[in-house]
């Protein structure tokens, strides 16, 4: 009975490796835009999870501008985040729709540190390094730009507690709950990322908030 391998059937399995590991690697190596895009789009769908059981309304039933406290993703480029764009994960307490420190989520997986990559005046990736996800400074994956439209408009994206989402500032607006539904999204909106050669579009669907990539035609989600 054979023990073993002959010297040449592993010369043979070694070379077979090689030629495998030659052609899948570079087509399974990293792709910084599309690691960038995964991550963005499950930070959205973790701002849609707060929203939904962090709701703002039982929190301040009595107060006409509760629905500004809402948990939201904003987008950003300045000075704090090195100028490369940026985002962050937070509630408005405040009513001021700029996020400050204590408004920010904490990090799941490190509570020692923000959701966020660095924002103007509040937040800056060098000073306040111990806090920063660096991974949410989108310059870490060669991130140049970003771009949100469609059905969104601003920065900046929330959710209610049914998880629909909404667009723009809601700081800037006034008066009871009614006020806050003209800023519900209706139609799909898109957030584009862009590196310096290529960039990939991100949907948030209407009513459902569900986020996705989409194709390079950006039709349908992949």
């Amino acid at each position: 009975m054979k023990k073993a391998f002959t010297m040449m059937e592993l010369i043979f399995v070694i070379v077979v490796i090689g030629i495998l590991a030659a052609v899948v690697i570079p087509r399974t190596g990293s792709n910084k835009l599309n690691e960038a895009a995964l991550q963005v789009v499950s930070h959205i769908r973790y701002t849609q999870h707060l929203a939904m059981v962090d709701d703002k309304f039982n929190e301040a039933p009595d107060a006409d501008e509760w629905y500004k406290r809402r948990w939201q993703i904003i987008f950003g480029t300045s000075a704090s985040t090195n100028d490369r764009p940026a985002y962050t994960i937070f509630s408005d307490t405040s009513g001021t729709g700029e996020p400050d420190k204590s408004e920010m989520a904490k990090n799941p997986l490190d509570s020692t540190k923000l959701l966020s990559g660095g924002y103007s005046g509040t937040l800056h990736t060098t000073n306040d390094a111990d806090e920063v996800t660096k991974e949410m400074n989108l310059g870490y994956y060669g991130i140049t730009g970003y771009s949100l439209a469609g059905g969104c408009s601003g920065a900046r994206v929330s959710f209610d507690h049914l998880g629909r989402p909404f667009r723009g500032d809601l700081s800037s607006m006034t008066g009871a709950y009614s006020a806050g539904t003209q800023r519900l999204i209706t139609s799909q909106c898109t957030i584009t990322l862009t590196d310096s050669s290529d960039n990939v579009a991100i949907a948030i669907e209407p009513e459902t908030g569900y986020a996705c990539i989409l194709n390079s035609a950006g039709t349908d989600c992949l």
